[in-house]
């Protein structure tokens, strides 16, 4: 099946130690949202699974949140394309959810609402909790070197190699290998 699961912070947009926390800051990544439109010109379902835990810390709230996604949105439209799913989990980490990434909450519901497995779809994110969310559920991992890809990476190189992680420069590069195969 061509479908292919996306984080949204230092993938898809510009990630940021202080969060992303309003419209004004969400800005996508160079070439992101056109390889996203690439893929789904393609044939790819798109699906986005993102932690928001800025909900949690009071940083921002669901309106807000859904005004930076109406805008991802947007500009994938303008671009010939649409997501068929997104997911957040708006919990912080001391919520014990079993949505929050690296727990697989959302990658199942995904599965279920778009009644498919996930076994070997392509996951890819810029953290190793995207990474081990996909692993729980039979997906291979895909690692961008934007957002905390390159801390990633510097921090689990030999994890990342034995479960033979491809790594990207970027979303674009990713989508050219998925493309490609």
């Amino acid at each position: 099946m061509k479908l292919v699961v996306l984080d949204r912070d230092g993938v898809i947009n510009q990630d940021s130690d202080a969060y992303i926390k309003s419209v004004e800051e969400w800005q996508p990544i160079a070439g992101s949202l056109e390889a996203m439109a690439r893929l789904y010109q393609a044939g790819f379902r798109l699906v986005v699974v993102t932690n928001q835990s800025g909900i949690a810390r009071g940083f921002y709230d669901h309106a807000t949140l859904q005004d930076m996604h109406r805008e991802l949105h947007r500009r994938l439209a303008a671009l010939g394309a649409k997501l068929e799913l997104l997911c957040y989990c708006p919990h912080g980490p001391d919520d014990a959810c079993e949505c929050r990434k690296p727990q697989p909450g959302m990658l199942r519901r995904v599965e279920q609402a778009l009644s498919v497995s996930l076994a070997g779809v392509a996951v890819i994110g810029d953290s190793l909790r995207d990474l081990e969310a996909g692993w729980a559920v039979g997906a291979r991992g895909h690692l961008v070197r934007t957002g905390k890809g390159e801390r990633t990476l510097a921090a689990h190189d030999e994890l990342l190699r034995q479960r033979e992680v491809m790594v990207h420069d970027d979303l674009a590069a990713a989508a050219a290998v998925l493309l490609n195969q």
